[in-house]
């Protein structure tokens, strides 16, 4: 009968005939992972920002490959699954915003076996933390349902900060439809190149999930007693790039409402100086007229204060008047 996720047993499991308690360890302590192995029980280390000497020393400890070891101690690989004596499984979580503006991802190295699982990451994961609390001691189905407590623990971290992102869009057309800033479009590009970022890990690990089963299955002393575990891991992983691929059309769409408003307020402005061009054109051609120095002007026209008050200033005004009335006809104002 197929489990919900989360179930862990509190005893065993007649009907199975499986008592399996998993050690959660955080440290590399030599004799108790040889004992452990020598015991041939199944445990989990953890270990969060190990230095290269503790890194080559538990290749020597576990046997691991040289080639898989060097890549846990410079890291900084794309998602794979590589499959010898052990699996050696390069995953991706999501977690806070590193310092200096660096990425929310956070790589993790898993080698797994029938007698052990192995995570190695740089920063601490609170939900790895929290899946070592939970699995402590309790009675487990099998060895595989500790390996998709944790894979489903590492994916599902990128929703939370899926959810931030979203949450973040809506502020920002919001923001760009009440004023537009060129701090909201930096923010948009820094989004779009974190959503990038997520596709370009999200997508391996959906296609290795495909035939991660196969190859865990193959694992010596591996029992795989059921495969919609990981089945829920990869349909978690669908929806994540789903999600990913949305939130990069609302961050489009977004960049679009941004230009459109900055477009329709430069418009705005362009147009408001117009106004104000074409009511001074009038008055620049009578002021330019009105102060022609010939005799006849001088003589005639604008020597008294009539004249002055008609011609000089009342033809100014009735120039204004007239250029407002005809920007109201046309509803320009």
């Amino acid at each position: 009968m197929p489990r919900h996720k989360g179930d862990v047993l509190d005893s065993e499991d007649p009907a199975r005939g499986i008592e399996l308690r998993v050690p959660c360890l955080t440290a590399l302590d030599e004799d108790r992972i040889r004992r452990q192995l020598a015991e041939d029980k199944f445990f989990w280390l953890d270990l969060v920002g190990p230095t290269e000497e503790e890194i080559e020393h538990m290749g020597e400890l576990f046997g691991l490959h040289a080639l898989a070891i060097e890549d846990t101690i410079h890291f900084g690989q794309r998602p794979k699954l590589d499959f010898g004596d052990h699996v050696f499984l390069v995953y991706y979580a999501a977690g806070e915003q590193g310092p200096s503006g660096s990425g929310s991802l956070r790589e993790v190295h898993l080698f797994l076996s029938g007698k052990y699982l192995v995570t190695v990451h740089h920063d601490p994961l609170p939900a790895l933390r929290e899946q070592g609390k939970h699995i402590e001691g309790r009675v487990l189905h099998s060895e595989q349902f500790v390996v998709y407590r944790v894979l489903d623990a590492l994916t599902d971290t990128f929703f939370p900060t899926l959810s931030a992102i979203d949450d973040e869009i809506d502020e920002l057309e919001d923001a760009i439809i009440a004023k537009p800033t060129d701090a909201q479009l930096q923010r948009i590009f820094s989004l779009k190149r974190d959503l990038v970022a997520m596709r370009k890990v999200v997508t391996p690990q959906r296609d290795l999930l495909v035939r991660g089963i196969d190859t865990i299955a193959r694992i010596p002393g591996f029992e795989l007693d059921e495969r919609d575990y990981f089945r829920d891991v990869y349909d978690h992983v669908i929806r994540i790039s789903d999600l990913i691929d949305s939130y990069r059309d609302l961050l489009a769409g977004a960049m679009d409402a941004y230009l459109s408003t900055v477009a329709n307020r430069q418009n705005e402005v362009m147009k408001q100086l117009t106004i104000i061009a074409t009511v001074f054109l009038p008055l620049s051609f009578l002021t330019g007229f009105f102060g022609m120095n010939f005799a006849f002007m001088v003589n005639h026209v604008q020597n008294t204060l009539l004249g002055f008050l008609l011609l000089g200033v009342g033809s100014c005004l009735a120039s204004i008047a007239a250029m407002w009335a005809y920007f109201r006809r046309k509803r320009w104002m």
